[in-house]
């Protein structure tokens, strides 16, 4: 009974991230496990809460500057990411990224 929740399909792939939040001066960087148009799972031994805004820098051809916010909360593994604002141009590029990645799964 586990219902899809996402309105673009996930597609595995690593994509080096670098995260900034309101309380921290330096970057963490990190990759995602995968990515979609609207979102993307960190994998983390110490997640962000619920709830938390952040600023990612997706590193594809160029890199991405994405706002987001934490979705899900998991406990020494990681969190759900939904994107929040993005520029036309770069959802654009993660479009056409996501469209090669999910060719040469």
């Amino acid at each position: 009974m586990d219902q899809e929740r996402r309105q673009h399909p996930r597609v595995k792939v690593r994509v080096p991230v670098e995260l900034h939040t309101e309380d921290s001066a330096s970057p963490i960087r990190g990759a995602t496990t995968d990515l979609s148009l609207s979102g993307c799972y960190l994998e983390s031994v110490f997640p962000y809460s619920v709830g938390t805004k952040l600023e990612l820098k997706l590193q594809l051809e160029g890199t991405l500057l994405v706002l987001a916010a934490v979705v899900t909360c998991d406990p020494q593994v990681g969190n759900g990411i939904q994107f929040t604002q993005m520029l036309p141009e770069d959802i654009e590029e993660l479009s056409k990224f996501l469209e090669a990645a999910q060719k040469s799964e």
